[in-house]
């Protein structure tokens, strides 16, 4: 019989991709997330990952196992909660915004889902000033978002730098008209932060691409039509960071929590506790 703390491991290694990362957020030391991995092959005779000292990926037969995994784990924890006495049930109008939707957020809702699925969970996804003014209305019970550096709302969960990126850096900084910028709608962070540090520095500037989806952005970026600017762990691929020395810095963004004030304390915590477990960026071996 397979042990499902070790298919656990499995899922997470997978989601993070590297052993460091997932041992951390299980909350165990690498060498016991090594040992999981390890009897789990074992157990099924396979190998299930590819190592090497930067990134770990799944086998064919790893590839193969994983919908059974979370198959499994995701009836472990219905049934879990079906005889437990403390199981959750409600409803929890989550926001998130758009970058981390793109990135971070369905490993969270599958786990959530499995861990508590008698909780009706709802998603909104849009910009981060939007998600803050629909809270305030009383229309999301917890908004996991951006702010500025140094503002103090919410809890907050990391910091991290703000980068220019291109599909060709060099083709892009040889225009020589005004640098052409892909940006979310005001009011968003990321498109006030590269307007000002651009403005400091006495650099024109143009919109070329305005789009609600990182996914637009992003084809537009490919496309080659402009500079795009994110937060340097959700970079997308396809992309290449512009150099420190071609354009000037951005500032820091921050990725925080915020619950309404009268929302169910115990479901906004429940998802608060995986959020801030699980949204750490990925880490590497």
């Amino acid at each position: 019989m397979l042990n499902l703390t070790h298919l656990n491991s499995f899922v997470m290694l997978e989601q993070t991709g590297s052993f460091t990362a997932a041992a951390e957020r299980l909350g165990i030391g690498q060498s016991t997330m090594t040992q999981h991995i390890q009897r789990l092959e074992k157990a099924l005779g396979r190998q299930l990952v590819f190592r090497d000292t930067h990134h770990v990926r799944l086998t064919g037969e790893g590839e193969a196992l994983l919908g059974h995994a979370r198959s499994m784990l995701d009836l472990d924890g219905k049934v879990t909660s079906l005889f437990s006495e403390s199981r959750l049930r409600g409803r929890l109008r989550l926001g998130v915004s758009e970058d981390v939707v793109a990135n971070r957020l369905t490993a969270i809702l599958e786990d959530f889902i499995r861990l508590h699925p008698f909780v009706d969970l709802e998603l909104t996804v849009a910009l981060s000033a939007v998600l803050y003014q629909m809270q305030e209305a009383g229309d999301l019970d917890l908004v996991l978002a951006k702010r500025h550096a140094g503002e103090t709302q919410g809890q907050l969960l990391y910091r991290e730098p703000l980068v220019w990126l291109a599909r060709d850096p060099d083709l892009v900084m040889s225009r020589g008209d005004a640098l052409p910028l892909i940006a979310f709608p005001a009011p968003s962070i990321t498109r006030r932060a590269a307007q000002e540090a651009l403005d400091r520095a006495k650099i024109a500037w143009r919109i070329v691409c305005t789009c609600g989806s990182l996914s637009g952005l992003t084809a537009a970026a490919r496309a080659g039509m402009g500079v795009l600017v994110q937060p340097r762990s959700m970079v997308p691929s396809g992309l290449k960071e512009i150099p420190a020395d071609r354009l000037p810095q951005l500032e820091d963004v921050e990725f925080m929590l915020i619950p309404r004030r009268g929302a169910d304390a115990a479901l906004t915590e429940a998802l608060s506790s995986l959020i801030v477990a699980r949204i750490l960026p990925h880490g590497a071996d």
